[in-house]
């Protein structure tokens, strides 16, 4: 591992993996600057808004089933709690449970005030702990740090452990102050390093179990299926999943992931301290995706021909659509903003549906995994010849507007619905893609490209929103090159 996972904390993505923000160019300008020095990030002269990890690791870990999070912050940091109802309820719903019933979370905030950061508020912490422990009796409590207490030096761990004897479950600090970076995917490895030193027990044996580490699980019953023709039992993880799952996934046969970004960390942890193997594949959206995943996973299980069996009866199965789509969608043009995982996966997924990606903007860009290895997602499309024109930017709102008009693609693709909505102002189609599982395999990849099909149709709605919306941007700003901002430009 490139940290120590017994430390009290772990590197930023920064430091860890290389991780930047700032860039303009192309796929292979990625590939082939890290493989002989790493890429330098470039800096901004002017930034308009970005995000918090403390919102990413908070939203995440409030999805436990029976954990609580206690964040030692002023009120205003406790606004992520709003989002993260939300998709728990999304989440829920989006599983298809029988006899759901929305619950909302266990979210507490210590309401830091200006007193506090003079005099400390290490009593008031202790106070909202137990108060959490009584109302909700959960099994595990995730103390989440802030800008503030890390200013002032809270000393968040020996609070903890005064309260060891009295409170009988983990009580797991997670630092997660968000100045500390500006790549807020780092939140995600804060929760999954608290998780690895202070849920996680070592393994009592070993199972067919898998952990699947996705974000909301609504591809759960194909994925269900999928496992068990490979005589596997998928654990989705963290979101609706019970401490005591989580504390025995140093047991399962293998670990994979949705997404190239979200579980490096404890993937790479979890092999290296626990012998849990990490699957060594491209992640599964698309078609070339869910097969290099699909065999990934055999490979490890020993169950090779079981997964080529499948594979084949997915392609019999769906390749005639997917053969129509193309023929459909042929020539029609696509801008994409994602996070780096999902940006580089969806340039391949489109361009077997036959379309052409103008430009694809990742929200960050990891040069490598926590492993040492590059990304798989660019590494294949390089291998593929796809040298799509790429930058990369922690949610700039006007460098987006400004790719997006100057380029006016048939259709924007984000998974953020911040930039979506902007797109849909300018008249352009856009697919906000909540659901990590839009274009999951072979039928996800079909339901995919008939949503897109539907949107290219029907356009009414954006031409409308267009017509009587005026934009806070002038036109002449809309002409301007965005990325003059950028260092490299202006150098």
């Amino acid at each position: 591992m490139s940290t120590n996972v017994l430390e009290k904390e772990i590197a930023i993505r920064e430091q860890r993996l290389g991780s930047i923000t700032g860039f303009k160019g192309t796929v292979g300008d990625l590939i082939s600057v890290e493989s002989s020095c790493p890429l330098k990030n470039t800096g901004r002269c002017f930034s308009q808004a970005s995000s918090c990890m403390a919102g990413s690791v908070q939203g995440y870990l409030a999805e436990i089933n029976d954990a609580v999070i206690v964040n030692h912050a002023p009120v205003g940091c406790a606004t992520d709690a709003i989002g993260g109802n939300i998709l728990t309820k999304w989440s829920e719903k989006a599983r298809g449970w029988k006899d759901w019933q929305p619950r909302n979370i266990g979210f507490f905030s210590t309401n830091m005030s200006k007193e506090d950061t003079v005099f400390g508020a290490t009593e008031k912490l202790k106070e909202t702990i137990r108060e959490a422990y009584r109302r909700y009796e959960p099994k595990a409590i995730f103390v989440t740090t802030s800008c503030v207490t890390a200013i002032i030096g809270e000393d968040i761990q020996s609070a903890l452990d005064e309260l060891k004897e009295e409170i009988p479950i983990p009580l797991a600090p997670v630092y997660c102050e968000g100045f500390r970076t500006k790549v807020w995917a780092t939140g995600r490895d804060m929760g999954f390093h608290a998780i690895l030193t202070n849920i996680v027990k070592p393994p009592r044996t070993k199972t067919n179990k898998v952990n699947m580490f996705n974000f909301h699980a609504s591809a759960r019953v194909e994925i269900t299926e999928m496992f068990a023709r490979l005589g596997l039992e998928p654990v989705f993880l963290v979101a609706q999943t019970s401490i005591e799952d989580i504390s025995r996934i140093s047991e399962s046969a293998a670990s994979v992931s949705v997404c190239g970004t979200l579980s490096t960390y404890v993937e790479d942890g979890l092999e290296k301290l626990y012998g849990v193997p990490s699957v060594k594949a491209l992640h599964p959206t698309g078609i070339a995706g869910v097969e290099s995943w699909l065999r990934g996973l055999a490979k490890v299980v020993g169950k090779e021909a079981e997964a080529e069996i499948l594979i084949q009866e997915q392609r019999e199965k769906y390749g005639p659509a997917i053969e129509k789509l193309k023929e459909k969608l042929k020539g029609r043009t696509v801008i994409l903003g994602m996070g780096p995982g999902f940006a580089h996966d969806y340039v391949r997924t489109f361009r077997e549906l036959g379309m052409e990606v103008l430009w694809a903007t990742s929200w960050h860009y990891d040069q490598n995994f926590d492993d040492g290895t590059h990304p798989d997602s660019t590494v294949k499309l390089i291998e593929d010849g796809v040298n799509v024109p790429v930058s990369i930017c922690d949610l700039q709102s006007f460098e987006m507007l400004n790719l997006i008009n100057r380029l006016r693609p048939d259709i924007y693709i984000a998974r953020h619905g911040g930039t979506s909505g902007w797109a849909a102002k300018m008249g352009i189609p856009s697919i906000m893609v909540t659901d990590e599982y839009y274009s999951f395999g072979y039928k996800g990849t079909v339901n995919f490209g008939n949503i897109i099909l539907d949107k290219l149709t029907n356009k009414s709605r954006e031409r409308n929103i267009a017509k009587w919306l005026k934009l806070p941007y002038t036109d002449w700003w809309l002409k301007q090159n965005s990325f003059d901002f950028l260092q490299q430009e202006a150098e």
